[in-house]
């Protein structure tokens, strides 16, 4: 199966949604693609023969239980893994070759390249449209994002990261996403982590007028 195809399919999509979601009934799902929730089931059918999702009843009222959906590890396969496991080895490797300082380095190589990257990417003037931006390009590069709107700003959430086996033996791989918000944007405070266990990653984002525009490039 192959991941960039897969996720343009309607069943691709729906396992994106639960991803994000974490759990949810064909009938929430059916709301969220304009679909019967018919139409879901029948998707997610074929899902649950595969592997991929898991079904179980839930009690939302005092109506018959729900049945549910959410993803097997199985499902996490086919989301970007970025070979974290080799990355993983260099980077411990560099560490204990060349030490800590050449860890940082390298971490604050991949911050500039983003950032970069990022500037090109993220032209909009209008915060809104800026943050836009970057949860595109996120999605982009494999993670599950979305923002919303928060007293004072946004909240970024990212319901996945391809670099989430790595940042737990280094955490310096999140700087960069810290750096690019940062120099896009504005300030951000970190208040949820995958890594620390929580269910997304989560960034409180209050726009700067330096970060506003773009420089031309």
């Amino acid at each position: 199966m192959h991941a960039d195809r897969f996720f343009q399919s309607t069943r691709g999509k729906i396992v994106a949604e639960l991803r994000r979601l974490g759990t949810a009934s064909a009938a929430d799902l059916a709301q969220g693609f304009g679909l019967s929730p018919n139409a879901v089931r029948q998707q997610l059918v074929v899902l649950e023969r595969d592997g991929l999702v898991v079904e179980k009843p839930v009690r939302r009222g005092p109506t018959k239980p729900t049945l549910e959906f959410s993803l097997t590890p199985e499902a996490d396969k086919l989301f970007p893994q970025a070979y974290d496991k080799l990355l993983g080895a260099v980077l411990r490797e560099v560490r204990e070759q060349f030490g800590a300082p050449a860890v940082d380095r390298i971490f604050d190589g991949l911050s500039k390249r983003a950032i970069d990257k990022a500037k090109r990417a993220i032209t909009a003037e209008k915060p809104e449209e800026r943050v836009a931006q970057l949860t595109e390009m996120l999605r982009e590069s494999g993670v599950v994002a979305e923002y919303s709107l928060i007293d004072g700003g946004f909240a970024l959430h990212e319901h996945s990261c391809p670099y989430s086996t790595v940042a737990k033996d280094h955490p310096e791989m999140c700087q960069v996403i810290h750096h690019v918000i940062e120099e896009t944007i504005g300030e951000q405070k970190q208040t949820e982590s995958l890594i620390e266990g929580g269910k997304e990653c989560r960034f409180e984002i209050k726009p700067t007028a330096t970060a506003a525009v773009a420089e031309p490039v």
